[in-house]
């Protein structure tokens, strides 16, 4: 009888949102061998905040139907000098933890320094080094845009941490300490 087993790929999906453009980067992990699968932007009309927090919802939606993630993962906010600007940010954050929870799935989440460093090797690693590392990492045939950039490095910092998260039916809560929430 062989022992050997295959690995289950975990699909983990990224997210950098925001009210404008909100970044998705898709990856599958086989052992550690992180693949792409997909990546690209959700951008909002100029209609009113809540339009676009609607907008975002059924882009994240529809994302979540098409790649079926098993893991999700999203940036932390940070706070901005413009009190306006982190307001509108964690509005698009919220609408897309509302979907990932709709959805039956739990969020970690990361704060940028460490996403960048879990990507770059630095912390304070610009857009670009973030850029040029997620295509470097997954053998991209060319530049990803930021935002879907940023995305595909949220998603791969998840999947350094070896963290698998048990979906949000599961009625397991996580703890704000390890950066993992259950919704």
């Amino acid at each position: 009888m062989d022992e050997t087993r295959t690995a289950l790929p975990v699909r983990i999906l990224g997210i950098d949102p925001g009210s404008r453009i909100t970044g998705y980067g898709v990856i599958d992990m086989v052992g550690v061998k992180p693949t792409y699968v997909a990546s690209g932007c959700i951008r909002t009309s100029d209609g009113p905040l809540e339009q676009r927090l609607a907008q975002i919802y059924a882009g994240l939606s529809e994302v979540v139907g098409l790649y079926k993630p098993t893991d999700t993962a999203i940036e932390r906010v940070f706070l901005a000098k413009n009190v306006d600007s982190a307001l509108k940010l964690g509005q698009a954050r919220g609408a897309a933890l509302v979907c990932m929870a709709n959805h039956g799935l739990s969020v970690a989440e990361y704060a940028a320094r460490r996403i960048k460093e879990a990507v770059t090797g630095h912390g304070g690693a610009d857009k670009l080094q973030v850029q040029h590392m997620v295509t470097a990492l997954l053998k991209l045939s060319a530049t990803p845009q930021a935002d879907a950039a940023d995305a595909l490095a949220i998603a791969l910092t998840h999947s350094y941490t070896g963290n698998r998260l048990p979906s949000a039916s599961s009625g397991r809560s996580r703890r704000a300490s390890t950066g993992r929430w259950r919704l």
